[in-house]
């Protein structure tokens, strides 16, 4: 009989030739466990997933309830069903008064796919603006908003009418004109390895947007939910955009995204054509469910209060080894910076050797990405990153 790793080799649709292949089969709080009884710390959240650590109680106990009651019984939007009202209902309780109207969908892709969609169809303009080394999911959509060219020229000719600038630079923003629909844009750029803007951009995009009656969407796949340190990255950012995505750190581990505007845009989704914008699974009732308990728990453990005194810990611990070029952190998303992916590689397979769970950024490889459940005991926090230390110490 073949075994789970031949099966997975075999049978499983490989996104890379030398996956981890961790066999992992148990999961708990900041812990994962592999099938020889090896115990991991977490420390990317399944990447900025399990927010609230790995099959949460109350998360649990949710998924449970819901699943006595019903599961799939319509696509979205023709039934009313409590467990998406009672999230579109939190969700909107958390933010500024015009983002007020939810669709639910499966992932931060899809979210992003719907907003792109949203903007288009609203200002009925073409032309989408993104940033260089901004990772917005790998749907078609979302791809053709991705900041990097050596990535997506391999699956051209992607959508067209999109366009990238850079991130943070003021003088970009002359780009932003009449004929753009939306610019789709990160609060922080998590894949860049974690970037972050002044104040002054943001004044000034928002500045620009309003003079050319083009639409912001905050790509908050990566920085909602409390990763920052605010509840939203636009928080964290300083700046109101018109539409927001969500997914990730949203569904306490359970898959969930969502796009959310005023109820003005949205309806743009409801005529010319009819059902503009649908979806069999979005909002599933059990994934809802989920997620509603997940925000609870951040909101009502307040845990957000926590992420500025971790993030400085961890920052405050690295900036100290010599090895270490640089560290950039918004809250518990963190880059700690390497001379090369080399240097990085060798000190990640290290950790997990150690019982350590790190990652590196897709478009700045030669950083490793930290990023803990934010209810990570500050202990537990500290004996993480001191095996970390060790791994460094022993690729020297």
């Amino acid at each position: 009989m073949l075994t789970q790793r031949e099966l997975f080799f075999s049978h499983v649709a490989q996104t890379s030739v030398e996956p981890l292949a961790l066999e992992i089969v148990e999961a708990s709080g900041i812990n994962l466990i592999d099938i020889h009884g090896k115990k991991y710390v977490d420390l990317i959240s399944g990447i900025s997933v399990s927010n609230i650590g790995h099959r949460h109680p109350k998360v649990v106990e949710a998924i449970r309830l819901q699943t006595d009651k019903y599961l799939h019984l319509m696509v979205y939007g023709e039934y009313i069903q409590s467990p998406q009202v009672n999230l579109a209902k939190k969700i909107t309780s958390l933010l500024p008064d015009h983002l007020s109207n939810v669709f639910f969908v499966n992932s931060g892709s899809e979210a992003n796919d719907g907003a792109i969609k949203l903007a288009r169809k609203f200002t009925g303009r073409s032309q989408i603006i993104s940033c260089n080394n901004a990772y917005h999911g790998s749907t078609f959509g979302a791809l053709s908003a991705m900041g990097s060219e050596e990535y997506k020229r391999w699956f051209a000719p992607l959508l067209p009418d999109f366009h990238s600038i850079n991130f943070g630079n003021i003088d970009d923003l002359q780009f932003i004109s009449s004929k753009t629909a939306a610019i789709l844009i990160e609060p922080v750029q998590a894949e860049a390895g974690v970037y972050t803007a002044n104040s002054e951009y943001w004044k000034a995009l928002q500045t620009r947007c309003k003079e050319t009656g083009t639409l912001i969407i905050a790509d908050e796949v990566q920085t909602g939910f409390g990763r920052t340190g605010k509840m939203f990255g636009f928080e964290y950012a300083q700046f109101l955009p018109d539409i927001i995505t969500l997914a990730k750190g949203m569904g306490g581990g359970m898959p969930i995204g969502a796009f959310i505007s005023s109820k003005e845009i949205m309806m743009s989704f409801t005529d010319q054509p009819v059902l503009g914008h649908i979806t069999t699974f979005g909002g599933h009732p059990v994934s809802a469910a989920a997620s509603l308990a997940c925000i609870e728990v951040i909101v009502n453990d307040d845990l957000i209060s926590t992420v500025a005194r971790k993030s400085e810990i961890i920052s405050n611990f690295f900036i100290e080894i010599p090895l270490v070029r640089a560290v950039r952190a918004a809250g518990l998303l963190v880059a700690i910076e390497f001379d090369s992916f080399e240097t990085n590689k060798k000190i990640i397979d290290a950790c997990i050797k150690n019982g350590v769970i790190t990652d590196w950024f897709l478009f700045c490889s030669k950083s490793m990405r930290i990023a803990p459940p934010l209810n990570i005991p500050e202990d537990d926090l500290l004996k993480a990153l001191q095996t970390i230390k060790i791994s460094i110490d022993s690729i020297k």
